[in-house]
């Protein structure tokens, strides 16, 4: 399974958003299928949304809100986002489809559930 991983902080996330904003205002135009970014929250130690379904080549973002450290962590162990604090976030491109399964390394019962599509 091919998954890119790549870190943010809200700052970064800041600074990806002013330049996708000027992108968007300067008339580029955008393609129906282009790969998108889909959010899940992680807070009240929970998964939010705890399953969702993407394409192909579509990335996921986690972001902790939470005042502990979580992770999102493939039960098979082939991906994870590693350690994310409070304001931290994670995000993995996932390019196989699948179903896959997932939880939190320090709190097991946070479980959630990927699925991709081709």
């Amino acid at each position: 399974m091919l998954v890119k991983r790549t870190y943010t902080r809200r700052r970064a996330g800041a600074l990806l958003g002013a330049g996708l904003a000027a992108l968007f205002l300067s008339g580029a135009p955008r393609a129906g299928d282009a790969p998108r970014t889909h959010k899940i929250d992680i807070q009240k130690f929970k998964f939010a949304p705890a399953a969702l379904t993407i394409k192909a080549g579509d990335s996921v973002e986690w972001t902790n809100h939470d005042i502990a450290p979580h992770t999102a962590t493939h039960e098979e162990g082939s991906w994870d986002t590693g350690t994310l604090s409070r304001g931290e976030s994670a995000a993995l491109t996932f390019e196989t489809p699948g179903t896959y399964s997932y939880f939190c390394a320090f709190h097991p019962q946070m479980t959630g559930t990927l699925t991709v599509e081709a």
